[in-house]
């Protein structure tokens, strides 16, 4: 009886652990936590001409995504691999790339990030 019991409690251990390790890294990607949240700071990105370069295989892209949550339908948004001249003549070399106010901005950015090279305020 006390290895079954011993088997169910390191099942539980792991099982809590598990679940910590899930929200913890939900919360470290910055994912929107409410749809639409981000609503008129994505529109505001685009409305000053912001854009994002990137690729659907891309995990940072994703992680960029889905720091917007569904809010993510407003930022205007290049495929590279559909769009490869384009991309090329941007000067666009790894994903994502963010282009504001004409200049380039690689990697994943904090939403804190677009806000402040954007002048759109984050509500």
């Amino acid at each position: 009886m006390k290895i079954k019991s011993k088997h169910l409690a390191v099942i539980g251990i792991v099982a809590i652990a598990i679940v910590a390790i899930y929200f913890l890294g939900v919360s470290l990607t910055g994912q929107a936590t409410a749809d639409g949240k981000y609503d008129d700071f994505a529109k505001c990105l685009t409305e000053k001409g912001a854009v994002m370069y990137g690729a659907e295989w891309c995990s940072h892209c994703k992680n960029q995504k889905n720091m917007f949550g569904s809010s993510f339908q407003y930022i205007n948004y290049v495929e590279c691999p559909d769009n490869p001249s384009l991309c090329n003549s941007e000067g666009i070399r790894g994903y994502p790339t963010w282009k504001i106010g004409g200049t380039l901005y690689s990697g994943e950015r904090s939403l804190e990030s677009l806000a402040l090279r954007s002048g759109c305020p984050m509500e």
